[in-house]
């Protein structure tokens, strides 16, 4: 029996080291991206920010889009916008919270499009507001939509991606899904949840040795409308990102089965510095970074739009 485990040890020390040196050379140089020509690609959230642009970076690409949203007009919107580009694309409107919806439209998909080869879940919403203030109905809401959603396309997609032995399912998280901010205990909680949803799937995954990808991906706050009014501290350092600059590393974290992506890349630090700093000295960080005050004067978007994406 120690004999089993002693070379059992050994062995994982060789693959640990052999992925350890691998992923310093894609550090270095970045993998061949794979191509999606003719892929079917469904974005939920699609009809405008950091959907829309992820959207219209994979038709440039030749996929064909799948667009899921609960805003009917402008999800149709951005379908005839890749129309014109000379792409492919469905428009479907759906709200991701109702499972028996999402099923439902997810056969019609099947049928009219054809099994989906990458999955982006990146419908999503915040209140903004502290966690006595916000309403019981919002922060149901709030869980729902930003992950509780996942399960119910996780499992309406992943069963063909299972047949096919190929695919890759991407988590639209957030930053505030590994670093807690005042006023967004909700919204935090939701984003925690998804990226823990991301994990246990990859592990599962590896476990059954299927081909499907996953992809989860950390940005700092988007200037999409949805966080309208916050501003960062330190703005050199941890700048309000821009939509399209988001959007591109995603395409690109996609392309290159990369398992996480942190937007910008500083967020790796104070992720590190978390695990290592007492509670209490990484509270003392987090003021002074502003993790305290950058919902202060936050605003959002309208109340009629509320319901779109991050």
């Amino acid at each position: 029996m120690l004999f089993v485990i002693a070379v059992e040890f050994f062995l994982t020390c060789i693959r640990f080291a052999y992925h350890i040196v691998i992923a310093i050379i894609y550090s270095i140089l970045p993998r061949k991206a794979k191509n999606v020509e003719g892929d079917i690609v469904l974005i939920t959230g699609a009809a405008n920010g950091i959907g829309k642009i992820v959207a219209k970076k994979f038709a440039d690409l030749n996929a064909t889009l799948v667009l899921w949203d609960i805003d009917k007009k402008a999800n149709e919107n951005v379908a005839r916008e890749i129309e014109v580009m000379g792409k492919r694309a469905y428009a479907y409107t759906v709200d991701v919270t109702q499972k028996e919806s999402v099923y439902k439209v997810a056969n019609r998909v099947k049928m009219e499009v054809g099994d989906v080869n990458i999955l982006i879940n990146n419908a999503g919403i915040v209140s903004g507001k502290k966690l006595l203030d916000c309403d019981d109905d919002m922060i149901i809401r709030t869980m729902e939509v930003n992950m509780i959603s996942h399960f119910w396309t996780v499992k309406a997609f992943l069963p063909a991606m299972l047949e096919n032995n190929e695919g890759h399912i991407v988590t639209i998280a957030s930053a505030a899904g590994l670093l807690g901010v005042s006023q967004l205990v909700d919204y935090s909680a939701s984003k925690h949840g998804a990226i823990g949803f991301d994990e246990s799937l990859r592990h599962e995954l590896t476990d059954m040795h299927s081909g499907i990808n996953t992809t989860v991906v950390c940005p700092y706050y988007t200037d999409t409308g949805l966080f309208y009014g916050c501003k960062s501290r330190f703005p050199k350092i941890l700048p309000i990102l821009e939509p399209e600059y988001v959007a591109s590393c995603i395409v690109d974290a996609i392309l290159q089965n990369q398992h996480i992506l942190f937007v910008p890349k500083i967020l790796s630090i104070f992720i590190f510095l978390k695990t290592i700093l007492p509670t209490s000295a990484f509270i003392v960080l987090g003021k002074f970074f502003g993790g305290f005050t950058f919902m202060d004067n936050f605003q959002g978007r309208a109340k009629k739009n509320f319901n779109r994406k991050f």
